[in-house]
Formats: structure tokens, sequence, C-alpha cells
């Protein structure tokens, strides 16, 4: 599978996160200890909001932990809101537009898990996309065929129920071809104001996903750490995997559940597929 890391909050560094902690992604790429596979070296991704327009986007078929140009980028872009991703790929080419995350207008997606049986209901899928979204589509993974089906369900007005729709979808084409179990995913999305975080799979099974509860849990991961000093409060990190080992740090998600960071109080809400 892939391993991914979200950050909102204040600005900061990105390599504060990707390159720096103990367990960072990076290291992660080779040695994860969470994800179905050890190794990540099938692509590489970093979507981020800066002063205005569209996301940045950087993506690269290099493995993470050889990538000389993403350590560049890493130290001297500066973000309130990130999506980093390393991909082990499920089946699908090695190539960059394969890479997450995934942009549209506003909007960034990146994915952990799979479709069952996506060759056999891929066509089925892709003709559910809307037709003024169709040609925006670059890649032949199931994750990206996902994001534009949530766009197509609406998420620009709701992403909650949008995303319920896609996976409603999902499951309801794969149970007519006979598919058991089709989906598994941990997947986050962004408008640049908001973060949507999902942990989700029909067999209730699903990929590992942890969330910082507060800004102090990230100033007790790197105590001599000055970026951290002046971090906003409601500051929040989504990841795959913990980054350390410290105890009570890092915080599960449950299962079918989606989680909302944004200002103010944050939510967290149990998430069902609507058919």
């Amino acid at each position: 599978m892939c391993r991914w890391l979200a950050y909102s909050g204040s600005p900061i560094a990105l390599d504060t996160f990707l390159l720096e902690p103990e367990h960072s992604l990076i290291d992660q790429s080779l040695h994860s200890r969470m994800g179905v596979e050890t190794t990540n070296g099938d692509g590489v991704g970093v979507g981020w909001y800066g002063d205005g327009g569209e996301p940045g986007l950087y993506r690269s078929i290099a493995p993470a932990w050889n990538d000389r140009n993403l350590r560049e980028l890493a130290v001297h872009v500066s973000s309130g809101l990130f999506l980093t991703h390393i991909r082990a790929s499920t089946g699908t080419a090695i190539q960059q537009t394969n890479c997450h995350p995934f942009r549209h207008d506003q909007w960034l997606w990146m994915h952990n898990g799979l479709i069952r049986g996506f060759s056999t209901i891929k066509h089925e899928l892709a003709m559910a996309v809307d037709p003024s979204l169709f040609a925006s589509i670059e890649g032949s993974t199931d994750s990206e065929l996902m994001f534009y089906l949530a766009l197509s369900l609406g998420l620009a007005d709701d992403p909650f129920v949008a995303v319920e729709r896609m996976v409603g979808l999902v499951e309801k084409t794969a149970e007519r071809h006979g598919i058991e179990n089709p989906l598994q995913m941990s997947l986050a999305t962004t408008n640049g104001e908001q973060l949507w975080v999902f942990r989700y799979s029909t067999e209730q099974r699903s990929r590992s996903l942890f969330y910082s509860s507060h800004v102090r849990a990230l100033r007790a991961l790197y105590p001599n750490n000055p970026r951290l000093a002046g971090v906003a409060e409601e500051s929040r990190l989504i990841v795959s995997e913990p980054l350390s080992d410290l105890a009570g740090v890092w915080h599960e998600i449950p299962e079918a559940s989606c989680g909302i960071v944004q200002a103010g109080q944050d939510e967290l809400r149990p998430f069902r597929p609507r058919r």
C-alpha cells in the first residue's frame, strides 16, 4: 500500500515532518512498520497551499529516500496546510500521473488502499464520472478515479456526503460483479481551508490512521525544535503511522470514521456508505 501525512495549522517548513522525525515519512518509505509493504518506493508527492490560487504540487516516480529535489523543496517551502504521500503500487503503472496527491482546482486528494477487482469494474465506474470532469483524469489508478467520482457526486458542496456516495457506488458496482470486500481506504482531501480524513474498509479491517490531538503533543515530539514554539494550538497532524514511539502522543482514528480538521472545533463522525 502507501503511507501518507497531512498537516493543518500554522505555516511550517515541510521538512519539519517530512524529513526530521525519527520515523519520518522518508524513513517510512524504507522501513514502514504498519503498512502491507515495508518498502514504499514507487513514487512520492507533496501538495501544499501558499498565498493564493490553486495548490502547489510536486510529484516524482523517484523513491522518496533518493529524491534530492524533494529534500530541497521540503527545506525551502513552508505551508499551513499540506499533504505528502509515498506510493507502493497495487498494480497500476509507476508513472508521474499516478503519484499522489491528485489536484483539481482548489482540491487535493490522496489515498492508501485499493479497489479489489478494479480492472473488472473500472469502465463502469469511469462512466459514472461527470463528462465535464472526465478529460481531467490523467493517470490510471483507482485512487484518482475515486477522486473524480467524489467530485462528480458533490465534493465541492459537501465532502463528507460525496465520499459516502462514492464509497456506496463502488461497493454496489462491485457487488453486482460478485467482488467481495471491494474497498480498502484511508484517504485525505482538502480545499485549502478544511481537511477531511477517512478510515474505512468494506471488511471493517482498515489500514492504520492516527492523529496528534494537540500541538503540545507535537512539541513533546521535538522539544528542541524552535519552529514549533510559535505553532498555533489548533495545529493538527494526521499520519498513516506514528512518526515516533513516544507514548500518549498519537491517537488512532476509529474504524469507519471521518475526521474534519477546521478552524475552531474539530469533528469526528461515524462513516457509512450511501448506496
